[in-house]
């Protein structure tokens, strides 16, 4: 046997765990799940890189992960021994070999995540745990005209709820688009990287542009001050969704 290292790609329904990073409290998030399952099935101990982290309650639609292996299995092999004892709301998309030098977070070169929201007096039934409901009708014109001034790299601060992060907070945001699709409006964000919180802050922001509670200038001033107190609520987080990646 020898060491391999594995890109694993997975699903969830973010709903009942406390997000994809493991935690000493709780072994109640998806990374912990990931990792107490390869190291039984493997009969080692496995540490799990994942793209980025998914905050309590969001979903991913793509997550990708990375892992060392000493192991005769084939990834065919391994990948149907993690789809047996998964939980039905984890899915292992796929399992393959990866470059050496591969890592699902550093690798990784651009992100999209996608927030549904379900923008109608209808009854949501079937959606409520994957759209946030909203009854008052969005002026999308002035959201996406909104969205316009903070697309680019920049210092996104405004957009952050660790208050106590050393990092730079300095990324490039290169898309917001928006799509209507029946009752659910999807906006869909694009960048190299995102701070703790920011797509659900960009979005509480674009929200109160919609409903009219504040101007589309005032996100490009907000962002220009760099103070999360200048910026929108955080939207709630089960209208979020790790959609894709580019590697």
């Amino acid at each position: 046997m020898k060491m391999q290292n594995f890109k694993l790609t997975l699903c969830y329904d973010g709903r009942r765990y406390h997000g994809w990073q493991k935690q000493g409290n709780t072994g109640n998030t998806i990374q912990a799940k990931i990792e107490s399952l390869l190291s039984r099935i493997l009969a080692q101990d496995i540490e799990v890189a994942g793209s980025g982290r998914t905050d309590a309650g969001v979903h991913a639609r793509a997550q990708v992960c990375s892992f060392r292996a000493e192991t005769s299995l084939s990834p065919e092999q391994l990948l149907n021994l993690i789809r047996r004892y998964l939980p039905d709301d984890i899915g292992a998309l796929s399992l393959e070999y990866a470059e050496p030098r591969f890592h699902a977070r550093l690798s990784c070169k651009e992100k999209t995540y996608v927030y549904r929201i379900w923008n109608s007096t209808s009854p949501n039934v079937f959606e409520r745990g994957y759209t946030y409901t909203m009854s008052e009708p969005l002026n999308v014109p002035e959201m996406e005209k909104a969205a316009a001034l903070i697309i680019g790299r920049h210092d996104f601060s405004a957009f952050c709820s660790n208050r106590h992060m050393k990092k730079s907070a300095v990324r490039e945001l290169r898309s917001i688009d928006f799509t209507q699709n029946g009752n659910v409006l999807e906006i869909a964000l694009t960048g190299n990287g995102f701070l703790y919180n920011m797509v659900r802050i960009i979005v509480g922001s674009l929200i109160e542009v919609g409903l009219g509670k504040r101007s589309a200038d005032s996100l490009k001033q907000a962002l220009l001050s760099m103070d999360r107190a200048n910026s929108g609520p955080t939207a709630p987080a089960q209208g979020l969704f790790l959609w894709s990646l580019s590697y």
